[in-house]
């Protein structure tokens, strides 16, 4: 695997550091930068597996610093109506963990930026932990953002993780009270999810006073970068989340625009100018 012998970055394990390191200097670029990072997320095999690699590409290319690509799910309890009627249509089309893997790899590849994987935990432990991260460290993946993998139950997935160089995200939410975010923040690699508000995924009319003061509380916890998703839709609020965290991560919105162009290329197009409008937004927090 490429990569795998570069020494910046930490993931709590000595001599592997993998692309975590490459995750990690993305984000301390942005900073260096004064501004958010934008971090992109699209689900894998959507609208078809070739089309969803292309949308990905689409993002980085338009201005995202980092993408996360999704792991479809028939129960995906985070994910708001549009994410779950793209991951419907990806299940539909018969997407597997393999698509999943191509998509990291070709995206990375195309772009060299930093790549990640949002996956619910079941798929993950049916196809074999070691596997997994085996397979997604040397598609050049830089780790993995898990919803719902309790932390005290987590101690398996990163031994795996860390000796592939893979980091883990793990999600705070405003619920987490400060002991639980500070034992979240130091068992996490990467950066840590901040979801600005209780409840599922989708766009919203403002991301809310909460999501500033779990940022807050969350980086009395820890040095790592903070960054907020759920809500952010468009370049304003972009900018205003910006102004208090350290990334900015939008799915539904770019989704959306792909749900409802009128045919593929049109949803690449959306998909670009969408990107390029919200890296605008965060330089200017």
């Amino acid at each position: 695997m490429s990569g795998n012998s570069r020494n910046s970055g930490h993931t709590g394990h000595t001599g592997y550091t993998g692309h975590i390191a490459l995750l990690s200097e993305t984000l301390a670029t942005a900073k260096a930068e004064d501004r958010a990072a934008l971090i992109a997320y699209l689900p894998a095999g959507f609208p078809t597996v070739d089309g969803g690699i292309e949308a990905v590409k689409a993002a980085l290319d338009g201005g995202a610093d980092v993408v996360e690509v999704g792991l479809p799910h028939s129960d995906p309890v985070l994910d708001g109506p549009v994410i779950q009627t793209a991951d419907d249509i990806a299940l539909r089309g018969g997407v597997k963990i393999a698509d999943v893997m191509r998509t990291v790899r070709e995206a990375y590849e195309a772009t060299g930026k930093p790549v990640l994987v949002m996956t619910y935990w079941n798929p993950i432990d049916r196809y074999g932990i070691e596997r997994f991260t085996a397979e997604l460290a040397e598609a050049g993946g830089a780790g993995c953002i898990l919803p719902d993998l309790p932390v005290q139950e987590s101690a398996l997935w990163r031994e795996h993780a860390g000796k592939h160089g893979l980091a883990t995200v793990f999600v705070v939410a405003p619920s987490s009270k400060d002991e639980r975010l500070a034992r979240i923040t130091s068992a996490g690699s990467g950066f840590v999810y901040a979801a600005s508000l209780m409840g599922v995924t989708g766009t919203r009319e403002s991301v809310g006073l909460e999501a500033r003061d779990l940022v807050l509380r969350t980086r009395a916890t820890t040095a790592m970068p903070v960054c907020v998703g759920l809500g952010v839709s468009n370049a304003e609020q972009a900018a205003e989340v910006a102004g208090f965290a350290d990334g900015v991560i939008v799915g539904s919105a770019f989704v959306k625009r792909m749900l409802d162009a009128p045919d593929a290329a049109a949803g690449l197009v959306a998909v670009r100018e969408l990107a390029a409008e919200l890296a605008e937004g965060v330089r200017k927090r």
